[in-house]
């Protein structure tokens, strides 16, 4: 019985092998313009997930104040 964890993992040796592909196949001018982009793209994805948590703590906030009676003002 093989163990999955086995199948997948990863040395040094298979990690070099893999970098020398994408090197040959990509080139090494376009490797750096591949990185800026998924760059990019996990920092989009970070600012939407912050969004989303804002969006959601908001309406709890909202209701909070909506709830406290308004102080008269002298």
């Amino acid at each position: 019985m093989i163990d999955n964890m086995l199948l997948f993992s990863l040395g040094m040796p298979e990690i070099v092998l893999i970098a020398l592909v994408i090197l040959l196949l990509f080139g090494g001018k376009k490797i750096p313009e591949m990185m800026k982009g998924l760059g990019k793209g996990v920092r989009s994805f970070k600012e939407g997930m912050n969004d989303l948590e804002l969006d959601k703590d908001q309406p709890a906030k909202e209701e909070k104040k909506e709830s406290e009676p308004e102080k008269p003002k002298d």
